[in-house]
């Protein structure tokens, strides 16, 4: 199925890449969040083509607790920058993720 640009792609489950963005937002996401957390794992995640790609990504960080990631990466030409943009607190396992 074609990414359509400026739409969220269905659901997926959280693969290697998806984990290693969320190795490198981890300080970021705890600095936002104003606490850290123990675990730091990534369950699922949708994209978004833009200008780059939107990642919102559900992570689980301990116990019952999760939380929802908004991550950007530029392309290529523009160094592929990672950036978090946002996150969403006091989430659970089965919590859709949403665009935000």
């Amino acid at each position: 199925m074609p990414l359509i640009c400026g739409g969220t792609s269905e659901a997926k489950d959280a693969n290697e890449e998806v984990q290693q963005i969320c190795n490198e937002l981890q300080s970021h996401a705890e600095n936002k969040a104003g606490r850290s957390f123990d675990v730091f794992v990534a369950k699922s995640y949708k994209t978004q083509l833009v200008a780059g790609m939107n990642y919102f990504i559900k992570v689980h960080v301990g116990g019952d607790d999760f939380i929802h990631l908004r991550a950007f990466k530029s392309l290529p030409h523009a160094g592929e920058k990672l950036e978090l943009h946002s996150l969403q607190t006091s989430k659970a396992h089965h919590d859709e993720i949403e665009y935000f």
